[in-house]
């Protein structure tokens, strides 16, 4: 006969509980004030009277973000640079990872210890610059993709998932017939979703979040990430009280700039509960 557990609260419970309501608090409070704001009356937000619920519901600031120009064409290029990006460099990751996993290749040990010392030792900003200058990628999405494409810690924790991974699959498909390649496209790829979708996800948001790569190597204006124009529109001004043109019209700066904040970082946020699964 099974008998039920009883559930114990100790005070351990009780502390961690307030501990992690605090932690939520912290971080779900000001995305709210921030939606308030956005979606609140000009004059409202003037006085400073927006709190944690819009006043004088209004979503005009949504419709001057998408009408700026700049944001619109910035919008496009990060979800291309992202889309891009991220294609790119999980498909060298994923490959190269599998190589390296198999310890029968060839400079196995050797390859693994120059990845590895990559974490430690890099060339640093200006030979960096330079190298992508003399390869003709700046002022190019390639200069926003390339030089970034391979995290070797993202890297690492594939290899390892591939040296985990069952030996028996990858024997069965080359008594089938299948060379290496057959094996990791067939077999291994489409059963290997979970670490896919995972480390997509920190290229993504890793691309999506960019700022410090295209402000180096983008000078073009209309090749400008999301991010560029984000930061240019949080250090425009000096009163959060201030009045930003958008066009031929005058809009209440902190309203623009949390509603082109939460614009940012929505595209993020909604693929986290899509793929939750596979973490």
């Amino acid at each position: 006969m099974l008998t039920k557990k009883k559930f114990r609260f100790s005070l351990f419970d009780f502390f961690l509980y307030i501990f992690m309501i605090i932690v939520v608090l912290l971080v779900l409070l000001p995305m709210i004030h921030m939606l308030a704001v956005s979606f609140s009356s000009d004059v409202y937000v003037m006085q400073s009277k927006v709190g944690l619920w819009p006043k004088g519901f209004t979503a005009k600031t949504y419709g001057y973000v998408f009408e700026d120009d700049r944001i619109f064409r910035s919008y496009g290029n990060t979800i291309l640079y992202t889309v891009l990006g991220t294609t790119i460099s999980l498909s060298i990751t994923a490959m190269g990872a599998y190589a390296l996993s198999a310890k029968r290749m060839i400079g196995h040990k050797f390859f693994s210890m120059m990845i590895v010392f990559t974490m430690f030792f890099q060339g640093g900003m200006i030979p960096t610059y330079l190298v992508v200058k003399s390869y003709g990628l700046l002022d190019t999405i390639w200069g926003v993709i390339l030089p970034g494409a391979v995290s070797t810690w993202n890297f690492i924790v594939m290899r390892s998932f591939f040296d985990n991974y069952p030996s028996e699959i990858e024997e069965s498909g080359k008594v089938d017939g299948l060379t290496d390649a057959g094996v990791f496209f067939r077999l291994v790829l489409p059963t290997s979703k979970a670490v896919l979708v995972t480390i997509g996800l920190y290229y993504a948001v890793s691309l999506w979040n960019a700022y410090f790569i295209p402000f180096i190597y983008l000078n073009d204006p209309d090749l400008f990430s999301l991010q560029l124009i984000l930061h240019e529109l949080l250090s425009a001004g000096s009163s959060n009280n201030a009045t930003v043109g958008v066009g031929d019209v005058l809009v209440v700066e902190e309203s623009l700039k949390y509603a082109t904040v939460l614009v940012s970082i929505a595209p993020i946020m909604c693929l986290y509960p899509l793929i939750k699964k596979y973490f």
